[in-house]
C-alpha cells in the first residue's frame, strides 16, 4: 500500500498542470476578451505582473475582468483599488495620485458611476462632490477651483442641470 501511494505521488509530480496565474505579458486582447497567447480559449485565472511599468493584480473569468483588482504606480504607491463583475466596474472604487493622495472615490454599478462621488485636485483640494445615478449626475453638485474656492453649485436630474 505504501509503495502504491509513493508511486502515485511520483506520477502526479511528473504531470504538468497549467498555471493558474499569468502575467499581463502572457495575454492578448481580442474583441474585448483576454486570451493566453496562442490560445483560442478566453483566459480564466489570476493575473500578476506589470502593465506599462505599473504592477497589477486581479482575476479574469472567461476572458473578462472579474473580482477585486489593484494597480500600483511605478513607484509602488497604490493607483486604484476596485472590483469588476462581468468585465465592468462594480462596487466601491478608489483611485490615488502617484504621491499617495486620494484622487477620487465612489462606487460603480454595471460599469457606471452610482451614488456619492468625490474627486480631488493633485494639490489635495476638493474638485467636486456629487452623486450619480446610472452614470449621470443626479442631485446636488458642488465644484471647486484648484485653490479651493467655490466654482459652481447646483442640482442635476438625469445628467442635466436644473435651476440656477
Amino acid at each position: 500500500m505504501k509503495t502504491l501511494l509513493t508511486l502515485l505521488l511520483l506520477l502526479l509530480s511528473l504531470i504538468s498542470f497549467p498555471s493558474l496565474s499569468e502575467t499581463v505579458d502572457d495575454l492578448v486582447e481580442r474583441d474585448g476578451l483576454y486570451y493566453k497567447k496562442f490560445s483560442d480559449v478566453p483566459f480564466t485565472g489570476e493575473i500578476n505582473g506589470e502593465n506599462e511599468g505599473r504592477r497589477v493584480q486581479g482575476r479574469l473569468k472567461n476572458g473578462t475582468l472579474e473580482g477585486p483588482w489593484v494597480m500600483y504606480h511605478e513607484d509602488g504607491q497604490l493607483m486604484f483599488k476596485g472590483a469588476y463583475k462581468n468585465g465592468k466596474e462594480e462596487g466601491s472604487w478608489v483611485e490615488y495620485f502617484d504621491n499617495g493622495e486620494l484622487q477620487r472615490k465612489g462606487a460603480y454599478k454595471s460599469g457606471k458611476e452610482e451614488g456619492s462621488w468625490v474627486e480631488y485636485w493633485s494639490n489635495g483640494q476638493l474638485m467636486f462632490k456629487g452623486a450619480y445615478k446610472s452614470g449621470m449626475k443626479e442631485g446636488s453638485w458642488v465644484d471647486y477651483y484648484r485653490d479651493g474656492q467655490l466654482w459652481t453649485k447646483g442640482a442635476y436630474k438625469n445628467g442635466k442641470k436644473e435651476g440656477p
